[in-house]
């Protein structure tokens, strides 16, 4: 592999995390300015790209079920290693739904920026398909995971969550459209400009929330966070492939999603349901500091 491909998929992905850092520190210092940006990148632009994305595949052709199998099989495996790690280490249920979120969510922008840079439209699409495989699950875990610490968990409120989201909206919409046949005219690059456009801003969102500060806080949780999400939950997801035979793209794309590192949006749903925000935020940033050096591994190995 050449080097311009290299630096195509992780000079804008890393520039953009360190830009967004510098223009929350030096220009765009107001909160309410980045809240703004997240609720359209989240609700508009990032099911904008999903959907656009998935209604060009052929999934007569896309090993879904495969992938599915491997991806759900991981996360299962690391929901119960993360849970595990968290009593090891003598943490509090609040804690654990940090564990817990460090350790099975994941970036999706920096998987479709990468998968999109290195692997081209399929690369993309398949980055969709794994989006619709993994949302649901991490959604539906970690709602859980906060809800069981209350007591009682109510089914109909749950499926109501996860079901709403707006990246499972975004799969939804995406299947339909494919099966009457794509995007009409004008609407379809109008719809790819807007999920091209979630990209950068969902990036430079991304690094403005990133902070050094608290990164002092139980090191040795982040360490052993960060190991289960950057290096066993790949690893995991590489052996489920191999053993159910999956393709080359779909294998890369499949343990590419699973090293990337936590969610941004763990913070804020550890601050709004009651968890341990202040080690969710050093463990989001300690994640993304880390994968500097550990994605451009995954991807040397993935594509020899």
């Amino acid at each position: 592999m050449t080097l311009a491909p290299w630096a195509d998929a992780f000079v804008p992905v890393f520039g953009l995390l360190a830009l967004g850092a510098l223009l929350k520190r030096r220009l765009l210092r107001d909160d309410a300015v980045w809240a703004g940006i997240e609720r359209l990148v989240f609700w508009v632009l990032l099911p904008c790209l999903i959907a656009g994305a998935l209604s060009a595949v052929r999934f007569d052709t896309l090993p879904v079920g495969g992938m599915a199998v491997a991806l759900w099989a991981a996360l299962s495996a690391g929901t119960a290693l993360a849970v595990a790690l968290s009593r090891l280490l003598g943490h509090g249920h609040a804690a654990m739904t940090s564990v817990l979120q460090g350790g099975i969510r994941f970036n999706n922008l920096m998987g479709f920026a990468i998968g999109g840079a290195i692997w081209g439209a399929e690369g993309i699409a398949y980055a969709a398909v794994a989006t619709g495989i993994i949302v649901p699950f991490v959604q539906a875990v970690a709602t859980i995971a906060f809800v069981a610490g209350r007591g009682s968990v109510r089914v109909l409120p749950l499926l109501r969550q996860v079901l709403l989201n707006p990246l499972i909206l975004g799969c939804l919409a995406g299947f339909a459209i494919g099966l009457v046949g794509g995007l009409p005219p004008g609407l379809q690059p109008a719809v790819r400009n807007l999920g091209n456009a979630s990209i950068a801003l969902g990036l430079l969102c991304v690094g403005a929330a990133l902070t050094l500060q608290g990164l002092g806080d139980r090191p040795a949780t982040q360490a052993a966070t960060a190991l289960l999400k950057l290096l066993v939950m790949p690893l995991m997801t590489w052996a489920f492939c191999a053993a159910l035979g999956l393709g080359p793209l779909a294998t890369a794309i499949a343990v590419l999603f699973m090293a990337l590192p936590t969610a941004a949006t763990s913070y804020v749903m550890a601050r709004a349901m009651g968890g341990d925000a202040k080690l969710m935020a050093a463990i989001t940033t300690s994640e993304h500091l880390l994968s500097v050096l550990t994605l451009p591994v995954w991807v040397w190995l993935l594509t020899r």
